[in-house]
């Protein structure tokens, strides 16, 4: 454990003007119970021309109270632990934001990895140092991240990492959060398709530590646009205060608490998305124009093949979409296929299986 380092420490890397900010004090922040008559917000009395939703006339609770209170008891945190996102890009932009000064600060990044923590620190005019995954296996090169975290103020880490699949080594993790003095980011957006319990318990012993996690992939509600950051309180504190007044809006409040009453459908979905990955996993390796296919925790595939922007245009002319890879740092020739119902994945393969015959 780094116990050189305490959250004191972490809160000094934040932007020295964000430190004091007052933030904007909403009609719902200075009144959070209930009342018969509300004159305070401005809205509209007469309720919403969707006559099966005239609630909506009403701001949403702008910290999400009922949503954290449910999430913090299936997932063992305090609901002050938890920030609720417009996505888990908002809460990237927000980290970002926070921690990084414009043209003087840099974020560490490990690609291959998920695209947007490079957007996000470019928006933010944060530089980027790059120390890629090892070739194939796809792990940490942890000393070198060790060496070069002094030149930035937050690690990415993204395990299972989209786009190869594969969980990050705890080990090598741990070291980096014990040998470094930044913000560790470690991104669990597909944490759910894999048998490993992932960081929140770790949460406590790290003040540094952020996990991010999303209701967009296990829980089926990308439309919705709710991600999760888990962090220490100050720091979650610290992004209420930045945040847009209102950023889950009603509804996506009210379908999150339902979907939260339903754990069991989920965790159905994930046993069936498993055994289809192993299933898809044998039945890839099998054809003859594929490489590789790489070991995954989540609920994709990495599959190196002969000719991956040829196949990838072959598939779109079957009507099929899968992600062409092949430009990423170290996916030379991959593509990257989501894991599909039975019989989506059956007629994926029943048009593989025709590759080499038509081209």
């Amino acid at each position: 454990m780094n116990t050189s380092l305490s959250i004191d420490n972490i809160m000094q890397c934040v932007r020295p003007h964000l430190r004091g900010l007052r933030p904007y004090s909403s009609a719902r922040d200075e009144f959070s119970g209930q009342a018969h008559i509300y004159l305070d917000a401005n809205e509209n009395p007469f309720g919403s021309p969707l006559l099966s939703a005239s609630s909506y006339n009403r701001y949403p609770d702008p910290h999400q109270q009922a949503v954290k209170e449910r999430l913090a008891a299936l997932k063992g945190v305090s609901p002050k632990q938890i920030f609720l996102g417009n996505g888990s890009d908002e809460a990237i932009d927000l980290l970002i934001r926070a921690f990084c000064e414009p043209a003087q600060d840099s974020i560490l990044i490990t690609p291959p990895t998920y695209g947007m923590y490079e957007v996000s620190a470019a928006i933010h005019n944060a530089g980027v140092v790059k120390v890629p995954l090892t070739p194939e296996s796809f792990q940490l090169n942890t000393q070198m991240v060790i060496e070069q975290s002094k030149h930035a103020k937050i690690i990415w880490l993204c395990s299972p990492n989209n786009p190869t699949g594969n969980l990050l080594r705890k080990e090598d993790i741990r070291a980096i959060l014990n040998h470094t003095h930044c913000l560790v980011v470690v991104d669990e957006a597909y944490i759910d398709f894999s048998d490993d319990e992932g960081w929140l318990p770790h949460l406590q012993h790290y003040p540094q530590l952020v996990v991010l996690q999303t209701f967009s992939k296990a829980w089926g509600l990308a439309g919705l646009r709710l991600g999760v950051a888990y962090a220490h309180p100050q720091i979650i504190e610290l992004l209420d205060k930045i945040k847009p007044p209102y950023n889950i809006n009603a509804y996506s409040q009210k379908m999150a608490l339902q979907a939260l009453e339903q754990p069991r459908q989920v965790a159905l979905w994930i046993e069936q998305i498993q055994r289809e990955r192993q299933t898809l996993h044998h039945a890839l390796k099998a054809l003859p124009f594929v490489d590789k296919v790489f070991p995954s925790d989540a609920n994709f595939i990495l599959v190196r093949v002969h000719d991956a922007p040829a196949i990838y245009r072959y598939l779109i002319r079957h009507g099929i979409i899968v992600r062409d890879r092949s430009r990423v740092v170290l996916c030379d020739n991959c593509l990257r296929i989501t894991v599909g119902k039975a019989e989506e994945n059956k007629q994926l393969l029943d048009v593989l299986q025709h590759w080499q015959k038509e081209d």
